[in-house]
């Protein structure tokens, strides 16, 4: 279920949410490091981390879900932001190519059609970077951040959701290692480092990039063969035809 807009803008204009957006940005840019002259879109409510590619991508253009509700983007400027049905994006087939799904993934009731409809409009070679909450940290417990509510992921989930969708995951970051409190804002630079550096398990989300399958696989199928019929020769043959009702099997079949 999708927190309403509202929630989620006060979030991110508390401390505590200025320093999700500065660390998970962080993350996120270290994956789409350059967007140069490439069409971006932010899904869910993406618009915090969407600012870094706006003057470097050829458009940048954010959907929040109706469920969720939308608020103006970016304030001081032409509005890039519309609200539309995650699964029935109003976007042309292959008209994109970077997609940042954040606050989506683990909110929509339908994530596998959401997934879809992000491949229908992604270019071929396109990519999504999907940020989930990590259900083994602590942010995916607390529900006082959009992180802790939804469904939470751990790694096998998220593969097997994007390979469903046919996505391929090809790279993985962790970020928000300090737990959610103001108490920690000060070392959360930290926290980060220390984390990074020795791939602990408890990051508050996982960030995954997914390239676009532009083949779907085909299931192997056990071959059957189709049973062989032999005319009964057996003197019973009229004018040089089988009578009707006089085929029969071979007593040995091929498997």
């Amino acid at each position: 279920m999708f927190l309403d807009v509202v929630d989620l803008r006060n979030f991110y204009a508390q401390p505590l949410g200025i320093m999700t957006r500065r660390l998970l940005g962080r993350a996120i840019r270290s994956r789409f490091d350059d967007v140069t002259n490439l069409r971006v879109l932010g899904l869910g409510y993406a618009t915090p981390y969407l600012g870094v590619f706006r003057e470097e991508a050829e458009r940048c253009l954010a959907v929040m879900p109706a469920a969720q509700g939308v608020v103006r983007w970016p304030s001081a400027a032409p509005t890039l932001a519309t609200l539309a049905d995650e699964t029935l994006l109003p976007f042309p087939t292959a008209s994109m190519d970077r997609v940042v799904a954040v606050h989506a993934l683990e909110m929509t009731p339908n994530a596998a059609e959401m997934l879809n409809e992000v491949w229908r409009v992604l270019a071929p070679g396109g990519r999504l970077l999907a940020v989930v909450p990590n259900r083994r940290g602590v942010w995916a417990r607390l529900d006082t951040t959009p992180f802790g509510n939804g469904r939470p992921f751990s790694r096998g989930q998220v593969v097997t959701l994007l390979r469903q969708a046919l996505f391929t995951p090809v790279g993985w970051n962790e970020a928000l290692y300090a737990p959610p409190s103001r108490w920690f804002l000060r070392t959360a630079v930290a926290w980060e480092r220390v984390g990074a550096q020795f791939s602990l398990p408890f990051s508050g989300v996982l960030v995954v990039e997914a390239t676009k399958q532009l083949y779907r696989p085909a299931p192997a199928r056990k071959p059957r063969l189709a049973p062989v019929l032999e005319p009964a020769l057996d003197g019973s043959l009229v004018g040089g035809v089988a009578p009707a009702g006089r085929m029969r099997l071979p007593r040995s079949m091929p498997e």
